[in-house]
């Protein structure tokens, strides 16, 4: 199954005799230290309009566990986001379709970041049916796509999370893998190469990592360029056939779009969900600096 749709095949779905659950997967980011205010910031969007069905999930509280050692967006409770997934409605044999904004306007660098993490969130908790919607709630909108502010009750779902659909890498195996594999850095070229750290305790990237900003898998409306395109950005970094993947980034959810960008080439890669928040929080780490790998 593909790993995204475009607005053209989710209207088609709908409209079909499996019409997939829809989750709105909103969010902002927001600065050291959690955010201001006790909504999130991404139900007020969605309350303001959204794909018709669409349930809201807050990344900061469902998607994710509390800050703290494991990086600022660890793997969550399996009972907190196994609840959460059975009051949106998900169910183990309904296909499963999440968006956020998009792109936007101004364009935002992090569009399909949120989506991106409850794709592969779902996937590692064994969800076999699930895709991103490319270029969120912006493409709908772009291709003419009606917008509700009705908030659905859905039927309760039966998901139970069984960990494991995909690969997860933790710190020693991320640098295991930056040894004998391919390990890709998601973020901005300049946090790569420890120029700016606005949010971590340390500048620079993982010994070995190779830098691969996930912004340049992305055409300027926030969809993704051409599989072909993509494969081809990848081969250039190494990424091959026989390669072993992985991926990391600042903390785990601009890797996880990586990890999509990846699918979509038809290369299956590992997410360090950690990421740099959680490498970079032990001083005994190795730091590497600069524009090379070592």
């Amino acid at each position: 199954m593909k790993a995204i749709m475009t607005p053209a095949e989710l209207v088609a779905e709908l409209a079909g005799p499996r019409p997939p659950l829809l989750l709105d997967v909103r969010w902002q980011l927001t600065p050291p230290g959690g955010r201001k205010g006790t909504e999130a910031p991404g139900r007020t969007a969605y309350e303001a309009g959204h794909v018709p069905g669409a349930v809201f999930v807050d990344l900061e509280a469902e998607l994710a566990g509390p800050p703290g050692a494991s990086g600022r967006h660890p793997l969550p409770d399996l009972e907190v986001f196994g609840a959460a997934m059975r009051r949106a409605g998900v169910r183990e044999e309904r296909p499963v379709v999440v968006y956020d904004g998009g792109a936007g306007h101004p364009p935002s660098p992090s569009a399909g970041w949120a989506a991106a993490r409850a794709w592969w969130l779902l996937r590692w908790a064994g969800h076999p049916s699930v895709r991103v919607l490319d270029g969120g709630l912006s493409a709908w909108i772009a291709a003419d796509g009606p917008v509700s502010t009705e908030v659905p009750e859905p039927e309760k779902g039966d998901f139970t999370p069984h960990p494991g659909g995909v690969p997860l890498l933790d710190a020693e195996g991320a640098a295991e893998l930056a040894r004998r594999g391919v390990l890709l850095d998601a973020r901005a070229g300049d946090r790569y190469r420890g120029e700016v750290e606005p949010i971590d305790r340390v500048a620079g990237h993982i010994p070995g990592a190779l830098s691969a900003p996930t912004t340049e898998n992305v055409a300027g409306d926030g969809r993704f360029l051409p599989a072909a395109h993509l494969a081809d950005r990848f081969a250039a970094l190494g990424v091959t056939d026989a390669a072993e993947v992985g991926v990391y980034c600042g903390s785990g959810i601009s890797g996880a779009h990586e990890v999509l960008a990846l699918a979509v080439a038809g290369v299956p890669a590992a997410l360090y969900v950690g990421s740099w928040s959680e490498w970079s929080a032990d001083p005994s780490r190795p730091v590497a600096i600069g524009s090379q790998p070592g």
